[in-house]
């Protein structure tokens, strides 16, 4: 099953390398990774998902929680949270569907971040459902190239537990 889990850390030069190295050198894989500052600048927080049963997620989240650096653990599994991704994407259309991708954008909440004479750069930022299902749509009119990031989650107001958690 897939964890998002959030990670509070000093601000630190070698922290991310020693979260990373925890999740190697025990076989354990990142499929994505944020990391950013807090509105303390002395702080930051990862956002890491990764897949394992409830055994494993506990020991890695006592493994992290070991960690001189880590400040707070948190798996987003066991409380309501809102999480987003972001992509761009460049889309190299046929001249007679260009609207398409424009009308097919926008219905996605999305926007053109910039276009060229043959090709459309656009945003998107939603679940991971939204950003695949664009991506899907989108690979009938030509990707030329896209990025994306890894997910950012946040609480819901009040840390409430989730229904059966």
């Amino acid at each position: 099953m897939r964890h998002t889990i959030s990670v509070l850390v000093e601000n630190r030069f070698g922290v991310l390398a020693r979260v990373a190295g925890l999740f190697s050198g025990r076989g354990f894989n990142i499929e994505s990774l944020s990391v950013g500052e807090t509105l303390d600048p002395q702080i930051s927080l990862m956002t890491i998902v990764t897949s394992g049963d409830d055994q494993i997620i506990e020991q890695i989240t006592k493994q992290l929680n070991k960690l001189i650096d880590v400040i707070k653990v948190v798996d987003f599994m066991e409380i309501e949270h809102v999480e987003r991704e972001m992509i761009l994407l460049k889309v190299a259309p046929k001249k007679e569907d260009r609207a398409e991708v424009l009308r097919l954008t926008e219905i996605f909440r999305g926007r053109v971040v910039d276009s060229g004479p043959t090709t459309y750069t656009v945003e998107i930022t939603g679940d991971e459902k939204k950003i695949n299902a664009f991506v899907e749509l989108m690979k009938a009119y030509g990707i030329k190239e896209f990025v994306r990031t890894g997910k950012v989650a946040i609480a819901r107001e009040g840390l409430k537990r989730k229904e059966g958690g």
